[in-house]
Parts: structure tokens; C-alpha cells; sequence
């Protein structure tokens, strides 16, 4: 037997296993297009709760206004949930109808 063999009160045998951990579901982030929000605001959006570099934010802006939505980012549900709360609230307070959604990834 094995160093890592122990044996319980009755000296039985205990094999100790290590439980198999499944990694959390991962979420996309997404804006989606609209015909009022500001493509300033969206980059804005994207380098203040996405924390993308300019040029990254760019990007995305110009691929959610062309194909009517842009991924931001992937993260665990808790994250993701709090990011779309993050852009909606921070969207409506500033007037602007931008909606941010998440699916599984």
C-alpha cells in the first residue's frame, strides 16, 4: 500500500479522493447597437467598466454601431451580471437607451 493509505477506527481502508471542481460558466458581455446613444459615450463605456485601452474600445464601438452588437468582455456569471447592471444604470442615468446583455459563452 501506498503512504497516503489510511484506515478508519475498524481498520478498514479510507481512500481519500479529491473532489473534481468544475470550473464556473462563462458569460459574454455584449452591447448592443442603437440610433441615439453617442459613439463617444460607448467608448467611454467600454475603457470605464470593460477597462479596454482606447484603440480596443474603438474597435468594439465601431463593431457594435456596424453589426448591432460587440462583445466586451467574458467573465463568470457573478461578474457579468454586474457589469450589464453597471452600463444600464450608468446608460440610463446619462439618458441613452444603450442596452448591455449576456449570454453564455
Amino acid at each position: 500500500m501506498s503512504e497516503k493509505t489510511t484506515f478508519d477506527q475498524d481498520g478498514l481502508v479510507v481512500e481519500e479522493t479529491k473532489p473534481k471542481l468544475k470550473r464556473p460558466g462563462l458569460y459574454k458581455v455584449m452591447l448592443l447597437n442603437d440610433d441615439y446613444t453617442p459613439m463617444e459615450f460607448v467608448v467611454a463605456i467600454l475603457e470605464q467598466f470593460f477597462n479596454k485601452r482606447h484603440e480596443d474600445a474603438v474597435r468594439i464601438m465601431l463593431q457594435v454601431h456596424t453589426k448591432g452588437m460587440g462583445v466586451c468582455g467574458v467573465f463568470t456569471r457573478e461578474v457579468a451580471e454586474t457589469k450589464v447592471k453597471q452600463v444600464m444604470d450608468f446608460s440610463q442615468d446619462h439618458q441613452h437607451p444603450l442596452q448591455c446583455t449576456m449570454e453564455p459563452e
